[in-house]
């Protein structure tokens, strides 16, 4: 919280004195693998074996401790019972994270009673990492302004993909700075056509526009389907302006 809000109270005087604007925003996210090992991720039925083991030698624990009045047995027992009751939220924690991944599976249409979470690192989510492998890790969001390069906003989510993450930088900066970004540059792995329209009122979005199937299609001309605010985006990423402006 300490943290969170020095970096709050250090933008906003950055940008009382005009050294920080947000007139042009740069979203990126950076997978940071997690503590938690591969051999960490059990099964539901594994985790509930581990937490009933766990919660039994709690209770062993503590009535060790009452029993004996010995003050350095005591301090051993007590030190043992902190472990153990530590190991017991975190498998804990990891039951309760299990139905989100079983639901996450389910869509995917992949079988529920296969998903698994670390009995170590409860929220991380296996993600495929920069050099093309898998491993345990969190998705840090970056929001940093293009001309002074000072970091704006800053998110950690559980999810592999940046889909869906522009909406929530908004919100975080229009919390803290009581403002939304003039302009927001992020790459394409960014873009949902749902988020254009809903950042349309407030922020100008620059994102890749995909190429399409067809060779022969301008990907700059709006398509017969598309919402005012993703047509006026397909037009905007097509103009010189734009892509210089993108390059930051």
């Amino acid at each position: 919280a300490a943290l969170d809000a020095l970096l709050t109270e250090s933008v906003a005087a950055l940008l009382a004195d005009g050294l920080v604007t947000m007139a042009a925003v740069a979203q990126d996210g950076m997978r940071v693998r997690a503590g938690a090992g591969a051999a960490s991720y059990r099964r539901r039925p594994t985790l509930e074996r581990f937490l009933a083991e766990a919660e039994a030698q709690v209770d062993a624990l503590k009535a060790e401790l009452d029993a004996d009045p010995a003050a350095t047995s005591r301090r051993i027992a007590a030190a043992r019972e902190r472990a153990a009751t530590e190991r017991a939220s975190r498998v804990r924690r990891a039951l309760e994270h299990l139905p989100e991944l079983e639901a996450a599976r389910r869509r995917r249409a992949k079988p529920a009673d296969e998903a698994r979470a670390s009995t170590t690192d409860p929220e991380a989510r296996v993600m495929k990492m920069a050099n093309g492998g898998y491993r345990p890790a969190y998705n840090v969001q970056f929001a940093a302004d293009t001309t002074s390069q000072v970091i704006v906003g800053v998110d950690v989510i559980a999810a592999g993909t940046d889909q869906g993450q522009l909406s929530p930088m908004v919100r975080q900066l229009r919390q803290r700075y009581g403002r939304d970004p003039d302009a927001l540059l992020a790459d394409a792995g960014f873009l949902t056509t749902a988020e254009i329209d809903e950042l349309s009122r407030g922020t100008t979005l620059y994102l890749p526009v995909r190429r399409p199937e067809d060779p022969a299609r301008d990907p700059h001309q709006p398509l017969p389907d598309d919402s005012p605010a993703v047509a006026a985006w397909r037009v905007r990423m097509g103009t010189a302006e734009a892509r210089e402006l993108y390059k930051d």
